[in-house]
């Protein structure tokens, strides 16, 4: 259908003028309300307001100026159907809608916004007209997104008017952003900052959750080749996430299932060590290697000769801008991804010469932001608060033992700590701390096994002869004093745990009759 008649009501201007000067020269009427008419206008771009339009003012402070027959009886009207009906409302056909909502979202984010200022930013009559135009999209074009002006436009120029095929995209595009925009005001309606309950606990927790998606692209397949699989986004993906990052490998096969799942344990477990360059190598969600000292290459170096059979085949997770010697000592070992902030341009030459191998350059992360963690279980979801820890815990904790850690081991503790947050359970990662050198990394872990003392013997086999003089972490109680005895009969000198576990006056005293030192940091750090 022809486009000769635009309704243009938008919130977010941005490529408003152009988007609309361009219409205006085409021959298409703009009919447009409130903030957006005047906005037009003020840039010399002829509009009728909806207004002078309808007949009726604007009322409410602006509550109620688009809810008119002439306006939804415009959108709605279907060709040789209800052309009566239109004329008998003295209106005429609306071919294209243009509206995006008051920033609900944005002002939501803001802690300090009123409860009254997050309901007057609820929108009504746009909502209503973007519906409106979607339902009928057989004849209305509709575009909610400032991104999609470009394309529509291009399709106007070319022919007159927007193809079925788009004008169908454009509207289950739409039905997904009302949906989205409905979902973010009833989870805060029923969540605590609507007043109705405190907000400790599950109460934290809005009743109505609805998330929403949208499809970054299909996978190969799914965890195993026999399923099938696809990437979704979600809106609003904070800054640093998988979701924002930029691909910059040298064209090779796309991320799989099992490679997103691992990039982002590699990129929690790195992001844990901003405070130092470090490295972390993933295989199959657990770190088998990390490291963290002066320089990138030397922290890279040190993860990943920390399980050198390991490494092969695995995920790097870098926390600094990859260069030149990084990417020259990378390139030494086969490995399925490498994800950092970014690449500089030395490094992006040696490693897009190894065709499969996948470069994600993820930019800064979004400090500020707190993300909520969600699994999927039968029939629903589990969600939790981010575990944020870990940090200085070891430094705060209580020293049990007789015997205090030394400066070194305390460095090699707090290292394995951070680390050992994640390592699935029962996690036991052992480490040294260099002072001298300032760096420190892991030896051997020992993950996900069902009993904690065969955690501590794999941890100590990986270790070999590295396990004499280090430290372990563990992420949870020790329940019996066999762990300890294990780490102390192959020369681990000091242990973090959480501590809290009945047997605990037993464990330390097989530490202090072995001659361990230990910290007990009262938070446990399950990962499963």
């Amino acid at each position: 259908m022809p486009i000769r008649t635009a309704l243009l009501s938008v919130s977010d201007k941005t490529g408003l003028f152009a988007f609309a000067s361009a219409l205006a020269k085409r021959g298409v009427t703009l009919l447009s309300s409130g903030g957006t008419a005047k906005a037009l206008a003020a840039e010399g771009i002829a509009v009728e307001s909806v207004e002078d339009y309808t007949g009726s003012p604007e009322v409410m402070g602006g509550r109620v100026k688009t809810l008119h027959p002439r306006i939804h009886g415009g959108i709605l009207a279907r060709e040789g159907t209800d052309d009566q009906d239109l004329a008998r409302l003295g209106a005429r056909p609306i071919d294209l809608v243009v509206v995006n909502l008051y920033p609900f979202e944005k002002v939501a984010a803001n802690p300090s916004a009123s409860l009254e200022e997050l309901i007057e930013n609820i929108d009504i009559g746009g909502p209503s007209m973007v519906r409106s135009a979607a339902k009928n999209h057989a004849r209305v074009t509709i575009v909610c997104d400032p991104a999609d002006y470009e394309r529509v436009l291009a399709e106007i120029e070319q022919g007159g008017q927007v193809g079925h095929a788009t004008r169908l995209e454009l509207a289950a595009k739409a039905f997904a952003h009302t949906a989205a925009y409905d979902a973010a005001i009833s989870g805060l309606l029923s969540g605590p900052r609507a007043g109705g309950e405190a907000s400790s606990g599950a109460n934290a927790y809005p009743r109505y959750l609805t998330l929403p998606f949208e499809r970054a692209y299909g996978l190969r397949y799914g965890e195993n080749p026999h399923q099938s699989g696809a990437f979704y986004v979600e809106r609003g993906a904070p800054a640093g996430s998988l979701a924002t990052a930029e691909s910059l490998g040298a064209g090779g096969k796309e991320l799989s299932f099992n490679n997103l799942v691992d990039v982002d344990a590699a990129l929690e477990a790195v992001r844990e060590h901003d405070d130092q360059p470090a490295a972390v190598v993933v295989k199959h969600t657990n770190p088998c290697g990390v490291a963290s000292a002066k320089s990138l290459v030397e922290a890279y170096r040190l993860a990943r000769d920390a399980d050198a059979l390991s490494a092969f085949g695995g995920i790097v997770a870098l926390n600094r801008e990859v260069d030149a010697a990084t990417a020259a000592l990378l390139a030494e070992t086969f490995l399925e991804c490498v994800v950092a902030p970014s690449f500089a341009a030395a490094a992006l030459e040696t490693l897009r010469t190894k065709k499969n191998l996948r470069l994600i350059a993820t930019g800064a992360p979004d400090a500020g932001r707190t993300v909520a963690q969600y699994k999927r279980v039968s029939g629903g979801l589990v969600v939790q608060s981010r575990d944020d820890g870990a940090a200085s815990e070891v430094t705060k904790g209580k020293i049990v033992t007789k015997r205090a850690p030394t400066d070194e081991e305390l460095r090699g503790l707090e290292f394995a700590w951070r680390v050992c947050k994640h390592v699935k359970s029962n996690a036991i990662v052992l480490a040294k701390g260099d002072l001298a050198a300032d760096r420190a990394r892991t030896v051997g872990v020992g993950a996900g096994q069902m009993s904690r003392v065969v955690s501590v013997q794999i941890a100590c086999e990986k270790a070999a002869a590295e396990a004499r003089g280090s430290v372990l972490a563990s992420d949870a109680f020790f329940p019996f004093p066999d762990g300890v005895e294990a780490a102390a009969k192959h020369g681990i000198t000091a242990i973090a745990q959480p501590g809290g576990s009945v047997k605990d006056p037993d464990v330390i005293a097989a530490a202090d009759r072995l001659g361990l030192a230990m910290v007990l940091t009262g938070v446990r750090h399950f990962r499963h």
